[in-house]
């Protein structure tokens, strides 16, 4: 009887199985400023769940100076398990270098390393972007900007500037700034850059109560303080406040149309007549009909929250 082997069969071995990224459990952000450094965790949701702030002299500092800062900042991170950490810093920024290329009020600043830095120290992924910038992202991911691809999100008060979100973007160029020093009058004021005329001159808090002042209407008024007042003088001084601020809005809305403007910071300040006179102003520079009709909110986030809020985004959209 002959026997017939049967055909040999290869059994394939079983395809590794891949596991999915493991989702971050929490979020790190920093805030470097002039002068202070604000590092936060946050959920991943944006809730701030511990916040830690360190301040230095801007005029003085050292780059040995803002180490010793961020040091603080990483002893804070350090047992918390994050997904990243975003900053948000002033001056010019070169996200990708990771570089902080000038501050006018801090020399120390200039050309500052500060993922490089803040990666030696903590081993974690870092990225920056300018903080008025990257408020954006945080309206994004937390706030009113859930769910559109096209908005605008603007710093107002002692910080001015305007980040945009363009069909899902940051628009960030190389060398690009946050709107502050663009040229709103020819003739105007000296700018702490050097130059006459930006919007920073015409629409932050000094202009708001050197104004005041002027006005008769006493020192150091904040645009709570006048619109409490709510005299002929005072209501004079905020309305063109709000046009000052509206004055650079209008650029941003003719040159990319984003339809809705949240703002932040001192703007909240101004109530209900602040915001409508900022809209309407916007509103009627809208030239072309087919275009988003100009829409103002302002955020309900709290100031100090913002560039965090800011920060925990840039961390998530690079996840």
């Amino acid at each position: 009887m002959v026997h017939k082997r049967s055909p040999l069969r290869l059994v394939p071995e079983p395809a590794p199985q891949r596991t999915a990224p493991r989702a971050p459990r929490r979020l790190g952000a920093v805030e470097l400023v002039p002068g202070r450094v604000r590092a936060a965790v946050l959920s991943v949701a944006g809730q701030i769940l511990e916040r830690i702030e360190t301040s230095y002299d801007a005029a003085t500092a050292t780059p040995e100076d803002i180490d010793t800062v961020l040091t603080a900042a990483a002893a804070f991170f350090a047992g918390h398990d994050l997904g990243g950490i975003g900053v948000a810093a002033a001056g010019l920024v070169d996200p990708l270098t990771g570089l902080i290329l000038e501050v006018n009020d801090v020399p120390g600043l200039h050309g500052y390393p500060v993922t490089e830095r803040l990666r030696a120290f903590t081993g974690r992924p870092v990225r920056v972007e300018h903080r008025a910038r990257l408020q954006v992202l945080g309206d994004r991911f937390f706030g009113a900007g859930r769910g559109r691809r096209t908005f605008a999100s603007v710093s107002t008060g002692e910080v001015l500037g305007v980040g945009v979100l363009y069909d899902g973007e940051v628009l960030a160029p190389p060398g690009g700034r946050s709107g502050a020093h663009m040229t709103v009058a020819a003739s105007g004021e000296l700018c702490t850059c050097g130059n006459r005329g930006c919007w920073k001159t015409l629409a932050t808090s000094g202009w708001l109560r050197a104004r005041a002042q002027a006005a008769g209407l006493g020192d150091g008024m904040s645009l709570e303080a006048l619109v409490r007042r709510g005299d002929g003088p005072a209501a004079r001084v905020v309305e063109e406040y709000a046009h000052n601020l509206a004055l650079g809005l209008e650029n941003v809305q003719q040159l990319f149309a984003p339809g809705l403007f949240i703002l932040h910071g001192e703007a909240c300040e101004g109530g209900e007549g602040f915001r409508t006179v900022v809209e309407e102003r916007l509103r009627a520079a809208a030239a072309f009909a087919g275009a988003e009709e100009p829409r103002v909110l302002v955020s309900e986030a709290a100031v100090d929250d913002v560039a965090l809020l800011g920060g925990a985004g840039l961390v998530l959209s690079h996840l």
